[in-house]
Parts: C-alpha cells; structure tokens; sequence
C-alpha cells in the first residue's frame, strides 16, 4: 500500500490507517516494535512531522505506546477485570489527568470509567483493563 499526497484525506492519517492494518492483521503483532520514524518516512516517501503525527495519533487512541528513548511498538492486550454492576449504578468517561494516568500507570490515550454504586461509593477504573456488566435479572 502506498501513500496518495493527492488525497483529501491527510498523509498522517493514511500512515496510521495503514500502520493500523498492518497491526490488525498481524504482521505488526502486540509486543513488536514499530518501524523507526526515519525508516517509516523513507519507506512511504513523506517528512517524518507527519510520521511524528501519524504514530500521535495511533498513541491516542491506544493502539501504540511510546517511549522517549525506546521508540514505539504495538500495545499488548491486558486482561480485563470483570466488573460486576449493581441496579442504581451510574457509569461515565472521561480522559485522565496527568497524575491519575502516573497513578494508574496509563497510556495515553486510554480513558478511565468512574463507577459510582447505588451507595455513593465511586471507584475509578481503566477502560483498558475492565469489562462492566450487569448481573442477570432473578
């Protein structure tokens, strides 16, 4: 596949749809590093500020992590904690702050779910690492 500079569509999101097909179909596998910036800019023929873009974008949404340093590579999948919901409970998202995602030891990215139980209580979970549901009714 190769890259169109005459899209609409932005050559940063043409890399990572193409680095995310290369993930989905194994050929990048979880755990595998990602191709350098300078390889993947010589590679597709463009500047590497939207390779920079591209694995940004892949980073927010939780498909790469990135170290300075230590370069990009394919995030692994977690196991997931089941997370059992009471009648009353109430569920929302929001991004992390800076402190909650040092806390939580998150990537960017990755939002976290604010579980508050019919009692008030209010636990906060990584959406990356939780399955909610609701027990069966009796």
């Amino acid at each position: 596949m190769a890259i169109n500079p005459r899209s609409h569509t932005p050559v940063y999101v043409q890399l990572a749809q193409l680095l995310r097909d290369r993930i989905e179909s194994g050929d990048l596998p979880a755990g595998s590093a990602v191709p350098s910036e300078s390889r993947l800019s010589q590679e597709y023929g463009i500047g590497r500020d939207a390779v920079r873009m591209a694995i940004s974008l892949l980073r927010a949404e939780g498909v790469v992590s990135t170290s300075r340093g230590l370069g990009s590579w394919v995030r692994e999948d977690l196991p997931r904690e089941q997370i059992k919901l009471l009648p009353g409970s109430k569920v929302s998202a929001r991004m992390p702050s800076s402190r909650e995602r040092h806390q939580m030891d998150l990537d960017e990215g990755v939002p976290v779910l604010i579980v508050e139980g019919p009692d008030g209580k209010v636990q906060m979970h990584a959406a990356d690492r939780v399955v909610l549901h609701y027990p069966e009714s009796d």
